[in-house]
Order: C-alpha cells, then sequence, then structure tokens
C-alpha cells in the first residue's frame, strides 16, 4: 500500500513590530469563505524563491503595511503550526524577528489574491490591550510572550515554541 507523502514545512518569517510605545502591530485575518472565523497575527509570510528568511520578513512587511524602513533584529521566537486556511492544511515552520519602528501610520499594502480575500486591516496593541483580548490571536500565547519580551527583552537564543495544532 503506498504510503502518503508528508506535505513539506513552508519557511515562514514574521515580524515582532513594536513601536516606541512597545505597541505590537498585528493584521487582522478571516477565513475566505466563512467571514465570521476571525483571528489576529503577526505581520509575515513564506519564504519565495533563493531568499533569506529575513529578505521574506522585510519583504513581507512592506507588502502588507507599507513600512521599508524597518532594521530587523533577533529570531526570538520559533513555531511549527499546522492550520486549515482557504480551502487546503497549511504545514509551516515560523520565525519571529523582533522589530522596531518609529512609524506608527501603517496601511495594507501590495496584498496577494489570497490576502485581499482575507485580511481586513491592521492595528497597533498595547500589551495590556492584547492581554485582554477575547478575539483569536495567533500563536495563541501572544500576549504573554509579549509581556515576557519586554520586561526581559530578547532571548539569547530564540525559544522554540510548543508545535500548535488547529
Amino acid at each position: 500500500m503506498p504510503v502518503a507523502e508528508e506535505t513539506p514545512l513552508r519557511r515562514v518569517a514574521r515580524v515582532v513590530l513594536l513601536d516606541p510605545q512597545d505597541r505590537i502591530l498585528l493584521l487582522h485575518g478571516y477565513e475566505p469563505d466563512d467571514p465570521s472565523d476571525t483571528w489576529w497575527f503577526t505581520p509575515g509570510g513564506g519564504v519565495e524563491g533563493d531568499e533569506t528568511r529575513e529578505e521574506a520578513a522585510l519583504r513581507e512587511l512592506a507588502e502588507e503595511t507599507g513600512l521599508t524602513d524597518v532594521r530587523l533584529g533577533p529570531v526570538v521566537w520559533q513555531r511549527i503550526c499546522s492550520f486549515p486556511f482557504a480551502g487546503r492544511r497549511w504545514h509551516q515552520d515560523e520565525w519571529y524577528y523582533l522589530a522596531r519602528t518609529t512609524r506608527t501610520e501603517v496601511a495594507l499594502g501590495a496584498l496577494t489574491e489570497l490576502e485581499t480575500r482575507s485580511v481586513t486591516g491592521l492595528r497597533w496593541w498595547t500589551s495590556a490591550e492584547l492581554s485582554a483580548a477575547r478575539e483569536t490571536v495567533y500563536p495563541t500565547r501572544l500576549a504573554g510572550l509579549l509581556r515576557t519580551l519586554l520586561d526581559e527583552g530578547p532571548p539569547a537564543a530564540p525559544v522554540v515554541l510548543a508545535p500548535e495544532i488547529v
């Protein structure tokens, strides 16, 4: 009997973007086939071609927010996740880069066709707002992770988060 081939992990770069008030920027997305299924998530996306994860993070940030003058800091978190979205299952190896910006005026930029069908906006969140949020946020422990990051600074090595299977 043939063995099902394992879907390769999609290499993803995400950005934990903080402003001068230590607010984090999150995008608001939804399932294209069910707009009532919504969540918040960090900017970022898949590595394309031979680009590095750093290049992917900066490209995605520019495409999704219009910000091009951001310098990436260290990778602060890594996680493996798997979730259904837009009619298929996605398996991702995500690296989260810390970055800061002084520019807080952002707008959705050059979104892909799928992003146009599934992203409604973006917002800066304080740590307290994130901790009090009743909405779904990915990664699911983001409020606590952000609080630790703000209290202790970037970790010496990336924190490997527990796999998240949705």
